[in-house]
């Protein structure tokens, strides 16, 4: 195929992410906690944009074993309202910079697809990881942004925007058409310079429930791009509607997801649990293992 063909030339395998003077390791998967500084977060309710709970949850993500903290202050669930980056930044600077403070060796992820709120953040503390989950589609200036920074960036898939993602999405063939829609833009990065892409398929970003449960069904079919993968999966409706639960109930099916993304090859795991994804990798490197 044609797209499996070309796309393993843009880059040779990573299984490492450098961030500033730091790298981490992917030699084995690394689990992602995230910290929402939102008011209407789907699964904390806004509890994280009190600081002192803000720093008690990392401080725990940081015990049960986290490797990165994913911090975000725009809401991206389907249907969420616009965000100004002035106030994008009223609330992610201050969380950033409270994290840096008190725990200044975890490694920091910002969830933004503004090229300037990477800029601003980065100016106020350093070297981070930058999750677009625009794919770079909301910020034409990102990718070059992102190559002229030097640090890692996480390509998303999305279909629309937040707004409209969920409006009858449709695919001739899901893995043909993100693949090739990976295989564009990873090329674009790599000729600006970017030296750590991880690609993430966007679970729930303009996508239908079946179109979720295809993509974790071959999720391998992305190794091809020689790149790590994160898979964001936790708790999302792909799961609570299936189980026919709400999402404060969905811990145990993604815990189900998260090890199947592991099956599938996913060396980056984006949870709000923390413990149950460390659980899930320690579980899943017994089984690879104990392969002869």
């Amino acid at each position: 195929m044609l797209i499996t063909q070309s796309a393993g030339k843009f880059l040779k395998r990573k299984s490492s992410l450098q961030i500033g003077d730091d790298q981490i390791d992917l030699s084995i998967p690394v689990v992602m906690g995230i910290v929402n500084v939102t008011p209407d977060s789907f699964y904390d309710g806004g509890k994280m944009e009190d600081e002192a709970n803000m720093l008690k949850a990392v401080e725990t993500m940081i015990a049960d074993g986290v490797t990165i903290v994913d911090v975000g202050a725009v809401s991206t669930r389907p249907g969420a309202d616009s965000v100004s980056t002035k106030e994008e930044l009223a609330r992610l600077l201050p969380a950033v910079q409270a994290i840096r403070k008190e725990f200044p060796d975890v490694a920091l992820s910002v969830d933004t697809f503004r090229s300037w709120v990477a800029v601003r953040v980065i100016d106020e503390v350093g070297a981070i990881i930058v999750n677009d989950i625009s794919g770079g589609t909301l910020d034409s200036k990102m990718f070059e942004t992102v190559g002229r920074l030097q640090v890692p960036y996480i390509l998303s898939h999305i279909k629309g925007t937040p707004q409209t993602m969920q409006d009858d999405p449709y695919y001739d063939d899901i893995i043909k058409d993100i693949s090739s829609y990976f295989a564009e833009k990873v090329k674009r990065l790599t000729k600006l310079g970017v030296q750590d892409v991880v690609i993430d398929p966007g679970f729930g970003f303009g996508k239908t429930l079946d179109h979720n449960y295809e993509l974790l069904n071959r999720l391998d079919s992305f190794k091809v791009f020689q790149l790590p993968v994160m898979a964001g999966l936790s708790r999302k409706s792909m799961i609570w509607q299936a189980l026919d639960i709400e999402a404060k109930d969905a811990l145990n099916g993604t815990s189900v997801a998260n090890t199947m993304a592991l099956l599938g090859g996913a060396d980056i795991l984006r949870v709000h649990d923390v413990k149950e994804a460390v659980e899930a990798v320690k579980i899943f490197c017994e089984i690879k293992a104990s392969i002869k």
